[in-house]
């Protein structure tokens, strides 16, 4: 397998998967595309770093053992052209290969097996991070009272926080507005407090 891809539409943010393991990428494939994510899979390290220059992603999850390249060198040559958040996924859990991977400039460490909750949540609070939402609306991001939306983004925040919708979801919100604004608002204060 050397990459697959899958876009649900043009609104959505991009992830890099390098993952060698088969099962493995195409359970994140499903997963993130559900959350409303355009994934794009690369199964060794060599054609990661092609993939990385043709999708420019907004996030790569980038697992430490791979062929051809380690993910260590992968994340290595990423950060010298640039910022993109980098979470390393990796079966090895020792401090050391966390400590590692952080040292060479990934934004944070996962060790296998995770749920895949867990993963988007690490992702949106990277993204949250590097990427925050300008305070002033654009044409692509609206604001109705405590609830923010930037479709280009696919980014929904309350009260300033994140909350993870699926692309459905988004397009719910952005086509009934008012009406769906305070049923996520009611949804996502529950959350919240849970």
């Amino acid at each position: 397998m050397a990459s697959l891809s899958s876009k649900n539409s043009m609104s959505e943010l991009s992830v890099l998967v390098v993952e060698d393991e088969r099962s493995f990428a195409e359970a994140l494939t499903l997963g993130l595309g559900r959350e409303g994510f355009a994934v794009t899979v690369s199964s060794d390290g060599a054609d990661a770093l092609r993939r990385f220059d043709e999708v420019q992603p907004d996030i790569v999850l980038l697992d430490v053992m791979l062929p051809t390249l380690s993910g260590i060198d992968v994340c290595r040559e990423i950060r010298t052209k640039s910022k993109v958040p980098i979470i390393m996924v990796s079966a090895k859990g020792e401090e050391l290969d966390t400590v590692v991977g952080l040292e060479v400039g990934a934004d944070d460490y996962v060790t296998k097996p995770f749920s895949p909750r867990e993963l988007v949540v690490r992702i949106a609070a990277i993204l949250k991070r590097t990427r925050p939402m300008a305070p002033t609306a654009t044409a692509n991001a609206t604001a109705r009272g405590v609830i923010s939306v930037d479709a280009t983004r696919h980014l929904c925040l309350v009260h300033g926080d994140p909350v993870t919708l699926t692309a459905r979801e988004m397009d719910m919100l952005l086509s009934t507005g008012e009406q769906v604004s305070v049923a996520l608002m009611a949804m996502a204060i529950n959350e919240m407090g849970s």
